[in-house]
C-alpha cells in the first residue's frame, strides 16, 4: 500500500484507515485505493458502511458498534457464515466476500460483502415516491414469499444445521432477551410496566415446536433490498438468526407491519402507504405459500412485541452511552415505543388465554 492510498486527514469513527485499507488490499480482488467510508444511516445495532473504492466500486464493511457489547451479541463471523450460506441456497443476499477476524486490524471483527442496488423502504413517502399502487402490492406479495423461502430451507443441507440448537427455540430466546432486557436496563434504559409479567406468561405457555427452520430474526420490510420491479433483490441484517421456530419471524414482521392510520413500531413504516398487504393479507399469503398451521399465531405476535421492546431497550441504552458513532438519528422516542411494545404484547397474549 503506497502513501497516496489513504489520505493523512481522513478520520473515519470506529474505522482504522491505514489497517482497514492494508486489508482491503490484500483480501479483496481488484480493489482500487483509496477508500472512501461513509457510516450508513438507519443502523440501529451494527454499525454498517459504504465503501467505495478509487473505481467507483462499493462494497458494504459492518462491524459491531463501539464501547461495551453485550455478551453472544454482534459475532461478525457467524453473521458472515449465514450470508455465505443463504446466497448458494436461493436466499437473495449479497455476496459474501471477506472476513476479518483479526482485532489487530480494527479493534474487532468486521466482514465485507458486496453492495447491492436497490431500495430500502424505510418510510410511507419512500413506498409512494418509489412504487405506485401494483407495486406496493407487489413488494408485499415478494416480502412475504421470501421469508416462506428462508423457512423452506433444511438447516442441514445447506450447511447450517449445527448454527444452533434445534430444540426449545422459544424457551432460549425468552431467556436469552429477558437477560439482555435486564442487562440495559441496568445500563440505563427505561423501566417497562409490566415487561416482567409479559415474561412470564409467555414462559408458561409456549407452543409446541416442530421441525427447526432458520430464523431469520429481525425480518421486516426495511431490512430487505428491494429491486424496481418489486422483488427482494437482498436480505439484510442477519446477526440475530438462528435455528429454531419459523412463526416467531411472522409474528416479528407482522409485529413492525403497520397499516394506513396507525401508529408503527418504527417512527415510520412503509407498510403504511395504500397498496401494501394488511396484516390479514400477510398471514393469508404466508399461509398458502408456506402451507404451516398459523392457529397460534398469537402467542408469536405476542412474543414478537416482547422481544421487540426488548432489542429496542438494548439500542436505546447504547445511543445514551453514545456507542453508536457519530449520527444525528433522535432516540428519544424509543422509551416511549417500548411502552408501547409491552403494551401491544399484553393485548395480543389476553387473546391466547
Amino acid at each position: 500500500m503506497n502513501d497516496e492510498s489513504v489520505r493523512p486527514h481522513d478520520t473515519v469513527e470506529a474505522i482504522d484507515l491505514p489497517n482497514v485499507s492494508a486489508w482491503f488490499e490484500h483480501n479483496i480482488p481488484d480493489v482500487a485505493l483509496p477508500l472512501d467510508f461513509d457510516l450508513v444511516a438507519g443502523g440501529r445495532s451494527n454499525l454498517t458502511y459504504r465503501v467505495t473504492d478509487a473505481g467507483g466500486r462499493s462494497f458494504v464493511l459492518r462491524r459491531p458498534p463501539t464501547g461495551h457489547l453485550l455478551a453472544t451479541a454482534h459475532d461478525m463471523s457467524r453473521e458472515y457464515r449465514l450470508i455465505a450460506a443463504m446466497g448458494p441456497a436461493g436466499i437473495p443476499v449479497p455476496e459474501a466476500l471477506g472476513l476479518c477476524e483479526d482485532p489487530a486490524v480494527n479493534g474487532t471483527p468486521f466482514y465485507v460483502m458486496d453492495f447491492v442496488e436497490g431500495h430500502v423502504v424505510r418510510t410511507a413517502e419512500d413506498a409512494v415516491s418509489i412504487f405506485d399502487h401494483g407495486g406496493r402490492r407487489r413488494v408485499s406479495e415478494h416480502l412475504v414469499d421470501t421469508l416462506a423461502a428462508i423457512h423452506a430451507l433444511d438447516p442441514d443441507a445447506i450447511g447450517l444445521g449445527d448454527l444452533s440448537r434445534k430444540d426449545g427455540y422459544i424457551a432460549r430466546q425468552l431467556k436469552r432477551w429477558y437477560a439482555q432486557y435486564q442487562a440495559s436496563r441496568e445500563a440505563g434504559g427505561p423501566d417497562v410496566p409490566n415487561l416482567d409479567a409479559v415474561h412470564a406468561a409467555l414462559v408458561e405457555s409456549i407452543p409446541e415446536q416442530g421441525p427447526a427452520s432458520v430464523v431469520h430474526g429481525d425480518y421486516r420490510l426495511d431490512n430487505t433490498m428491494v429491486g424496481d420491479d418489486g422483488r427482494v433483490v437482498a436480505v439484510l441484517d442477519w446477526e440475530l438468526c438462528t435455528l429454531g421456530d419459523a412463526l416467531a419471524d411472522l409474528g416479528q414482521l407482522l409485529a413492525y407491519w403497520a397499516e394506513p392510520g396507525e401508529q408503527s413500531a418504527l417512527s415510520d413504516s412503509g407498510t403504511q402507504a395504500p397498496g401494501f398487504f394488511t396484516r390479514a393479507e400477510v398471514v393469508q399469503r404466508y399461509a398458502q405459500v408456506s402451507g404451516r398451521d398459523l392457529s397460534q399465531l398469537d402467542y408469536y405476535l405476542a412474543f414478537a412485541n416482547w422481544k421487540l421492546a426488548c432489542i429496542l431497550e438494548g439500542v436505546y441504552a447504547r445511543y445514551a452511552a453514545g456507542s453508536m458513532g457519530d449520527t444525528d438519528f433522535d432516540y428519544s422516542t424509543y422509551p416511549a415505543t417500548i411502552i408501547g411494545l409491552g403494551e401491544a404484547a399484553i393485548d395480543a397474549l389476553r387473546r391466547v388465554y
